[in-house]
């Protein structure tokens, strides 16, 4: 089984985004990594921190965790034999040129499912351009 207890990435919901930056650069001390638009990066010793502004009740869909994997396919497909329904087929999020969360010119790739209680949860892996 492709090793699930490596946490890439967790997420939080924000009403206000340049609040929420603020708290967590300049009250917390956290590295920022980027912002685009209605979402921010932090970085937490090599696990990322996302954070997105959203409106209402999307804040109480809660955070979502974000297992790091080698191979995105083999390890959807390990799941999918143990009854895990996903979401969506593996697809690139980020195509990461400049090395912003890893090695520049590789892809951030995801695929969503959903434990037994409704939380979120999703695989990630950082790949090259053609490389499967």
């Amino acid at each position: 089984m492709s090793d699930l207890g490596a946490l890439r990435q967790v997420s939080q919901y924000a009403a206000d985004l340049d609040r929420a930056i603020t708290f967590y650069r300049d009250v917390l001390g956290l590295r920022m990594i980027a912002r685009f638009g209605p979402i921010a990066f932090f970085d937490l010793d090599g696990v990322r921190l996302f954070i997105e502004q959203v409106d209402g009740d999307e804040r109480e869909r809660g955070s979502v965790l974000y297992f790091a994997v080698a191979d995105i396919r083999a390890a959807r497909a390990e799941l999918q034999e143990r009854g895990v329904v996903f979401a969506d087929d593996p697809h690139v999020l980020f195509a990461d040129t400049e090395g912003m969360f890893g090695e520049a010119g590789e892809e951030e790739w995801m695929t969503f499912f959903q434990d037994t209680e409704g939380n979120v949860l999703a695989l990630s892996a950082r790949e090259f351009p053609g490389q499967v």
